[in-house]
């Protein structure tokens, strides 16, 4: 019986039916996909840091290392479970050519090593652990996915020849977070081109207990040993690994979850309509005794069998799809070591969806015990209060045309009618504004505030190198004789001990020299001035500190109370940095950075390659390059999301409005006979539920785009917040949140619009004035 009444059903509404079952597939995908790629991703960065031993504690080191002290120091310690010093050949990026293509440009620290003996691995694209043999040189994963180099490329190292025999995955640096590159080559091959850069040290530990890795950083810092270069932890390497792919499943998982609620309403405009259809049935049903338990069968056997078509339907588009989502993934990290738990775990997400849909279906059908039967036989139709529009006469009306008032009369009349057609506006004003603010943020010069960088145009940043001092102030006297330059200001990093409560020791970065020339915004407080120091948001956070606690640093020696002044984001070196103005000559120095403003933009390129010829030590680099370069990959990803996000609005936009209208055409087919009999033609009909359509649209693009502006940038801002970024705020550009998507917008909620009504025009007199 169900089977008839289901095809009968079907049947005669093909178009809603068919509607329906693509909302639901939309949300049974998005879920299965949220719930696939989050798996895949954590399963992915487990497997590549299990197979090649990633360091629980990494400390970098420039300088001289007493290698005797740390090995005793790993003995003593009850929590090494195993340690080792790895070299890293720094070398230029102009002494480095791969094929065609020459790194003088890139931003980042790129260097030699060999392969690791007891752990820390440079993988190759299978996970194996690589072993180069004599002429062979393994590229960074990067390279290959930037078409910077191929297998079998020549590469030329330091006027040394090598060829490109494959690519690596470095758990360390695979991302473009992290401002270092490994390369691969064999013992030999370092040995010969080691002269040709400057060495750092790689200090790594992998501890027994990894829940004690604060205790055992402290202990590191206590012990006095060497640490002049950044600190990173397993934590960290995790966060770095999933960061890029883990924004866009964050904005897939919000995407999904709106249009789930979509679906909801969607189901419910399409049910809705369908008790319309059917108001006199079901008084008559009522009125021979019908159950109403009964009666919700048949309806819920027809949306339990929608929903199943659409779940599977769903979880088959979500395959093509899903393969695509996980190359990112796959190219940089590998298969997943969860990946056996993706099917189920995905099917699971799309239960959850089905179950969700027909507990819904159910409650709106609750309605069926407030039907009378009486009215339903005798009009037909639902009786209904329409409230809010008495002082919105016509005969008072001037500024709009007879029925452009009508259409929206009748939404200030019916605004309970109306508020879920303007809920779906909202969200998916909200969906495709969102996505695209976080895109252009990223993207954009601001970004760097959250780097802890201010905005200047050139950066030369120099390191691991001799008489850095020296060579520092050479390229500043140059740079403050250029009338190109406008501005300058150095800024030199140096490791400091600082004294924790109960009296141990701990080691911190702090960057010295005027923080006001190119000043960055902080979350709190200010710019620190004598006897001030300013944290970034993670260290204040670690530390429990906040604007007027004091830090007691040693400097020179001896201990010095310091204000803290001012907190600010960093997503930088871990996050875990420090600004302030002293000076310290006997701290080592763990590299410079000069910052320079031009008068004329244009002449950025141009100044950056002059100095990178002149100033062969130092690394040259235009600020949107550094940007770039760095968030090249979470950029795209976030592309990629924002591009999906746009088209799932459109056409959450165009289905939704079209199930709207056909519902409300159905539900005012009675007032539609009327007003034909009083001589409205067809296009005054069209008319009047384009209005209706115009001022639910309207309204819902500016509460969507006031949501996506404020409730959008703290969801976005959690996220961001989560490495390093204590304040955010959107980029906007103003064209596209502004002018374009409002215009995609409209121009679909309309289309959807004329097409929904047209059945307005089939509407009979006769059929429909009985009463």
């Amino acid at each position: 019986m169900y089977f008839r009444i289901i095809r009968r059903d079907i049947s005669k509404s093909k178009w809603i039916t068919l509607m329906t079952m693509i909302f639901v597939a939309a949300a049974a995908m998005l879920v299965s996909l949220a719930a696939v790629l989050i798996l895949n991703l954590s399963g992915a960065v487990h497997t590549l840091m299990t197979q090649a031993k990633t360091p629980h504690f990494m400390q970098m080191h420039s300088g001289d290392i007493d290698t005797e002290r740390l090995a005793a120091f790993a003995e003593q310690h009850g929590n090494v479970e195993d340690f080792q010093v790895t070299e890293f050949l720094n070398m230029d990026g102009a002494r480095i050519r791969l094929g065609e293509h020459s790194l003088a440009h890139s931003v980042q620290d790129n260097g030699f090593s060999i392969q690791s003996k007891k752990f820390d691995y440079l993988l190759d694209l299978d996970g194996n652990i690589i072993h180069a043999d004599d002429g062979e040189l393994y590229v960074p994963i990067n390279y290959m996915r930037d078409n910077m180099a191929r297998v079998g490329d020549a590469a030329v190292i330091s006027g040394k020849a090598f060829t490109v025999a494959g690519f690596l995955r470095d758990s360390q640096m695979n991302s473009t977070l992290s401002a270092s590159k490994r390369f691969l080559v064999s013992d030999k091959d370092y040995a010969e081109i080691k002269n040709s850069g400057s060495t750092e040290y790689l200090i790594e530990f992998r501890l027994r207990d990894l829940s004690e890795l604060g205790a055992f950083e402290a202990d590191y810092a206590s012990a006095g040993l060497e640490a002049n270069g950044p600190t990173v932890t397993y934590k960290l390497f995790q966060m770095m690994n999933a960061l890029s792919d883990g924004m866009m499943i964050g904005v897939i998982l919000l995407v999904s979850i709106l249009v789930v609620a979509i679906s909801l309403m969607c189901i419910r405009f399409t049910l809705l309509a369908k008790i319309e259809d059917d108001y006199r049935e079901i008084g008559v049903m009522k009125a021979i005794g019908l159950r109403v338990s009964d009666m919700k069968k048949i309806y819920l056997a027809k949306y339990a069998a929608i929903t199943a078509a659409g779940s599977i339907l769903g979880f088959a588009l979500s395959v093509p799809f899903k393969g695509l989502l996980l190359e990112n993934i796959r190219l940089y990290m590998g298969e997943s070591s969860h990946s056996s738990y993706a099917l189920p775990f995905g099917l699971i997400g799309i239960l959850l969806v089905f179950l969700t849909i027909i507990a819904y279906v159910s409650r709106v059908l609750n309605r069926f015990r407030t039907i009378s039967a009486s009215e339903a036989i005798r009009f037909g139709t639902s009786p209904e209060k329409n409230t809010g529009a008495g002082s919105f006469n016509l005969s008072g009306n001037r500024l709009f045309s007879t029925n452009v008032f009508l259409g929206m009369k009748d939404v200030l009349a019916r605004k309970r009618l109306y508020a879920t057609s303007l809920t779906v506006i909202v969200i998916s004003a909200f969906i495709m504004i969102v996505p695209q603010n976080l895109h252009n943020t990223i993207s954009s010069k601001s970004f760097i505030q959250y780097m802890g960088i201010g905005s200047y145009d050139m950066r030369v940043d120099i390191q691991q190198t001799e008489q850095m001092s020296e060579k520092t102030a050479e390229i500043l006297y140059t740079m403050n004789n250029d009338p190109a330059i406008t501005k300058t200001a150095v800024l030199t990093t140096k490791t400091f001990k600082i004294k924790t409560g109960d009296g141990t020791e701990e080691n911190i970065k702090i960057e010295l020299g005027d923080h006001t020339v190119f000043p960055i915004a902080y979350a709190k407080g200010k710019a620190p001035a004598e006897d001030e120091i300013a944290l970034s948001a993670i260290n204040a956070d670690e530390m429990g500190k906040k604007v007027g606690d004091i830090i007691t640093v040693v400097i020179e020696g001896k201990a010095k109370a310091l204000t803290v002044s001012g907190i600010y984001s960093d997503i930088t070196n871990g996050g875990k940095t420090a600004k302030a103005v002293f000076t310290d000559d006997t701290a080592d120095t763990m590299w410079s950075i000069v910052c320079a403003e031009l008068s004329d933009q244009t002449l950025v390129h141009e100044k950056v390659s002059a100095y990178a010829e002149r100033f062969d030590y130092a690394k040259i680099s235009d600020v949107d390059d550094f940007v770039s370069q760095t968030f090249g990959s979470t950029i795209s990803s976030v592309k990629t999301a924002s591009n999906a996000a746009v088209t799932v609005a459109l056409m959450i936009a165009v289905l939704v409005t079209l199930l709207f209208m056909k519902m409300l055409v159905a539900k005012d087919r009675h007032a539609i006979a009327v007003m034909k009999a009083f001589g409205f033609t067809n296009s005054d009909m069209r008319v009047q539920y384009v209005s209706r359509s115009v001022l639910v649209l309207i309204v819902g693009i500016m509460v969507g785009t006031l949501l996506a502006n404020t409730v959008g940038e703290m969801l976005a801002g959690a996220a961001i917040s989560s490495f390093g970024a204590s304040t955010f705020h959107f980029a906007i550009d103003p064209l596209s949140a502004y002018l374009f998507s409002p215009m995609l917008m409209i121009g679909a909620v309309l289309f959807a619009t004329v097409i929904g009504v047209s059945g307005a025009g089939r509407i009979k007199i006769s059929e429909h004035m009985k009463e």
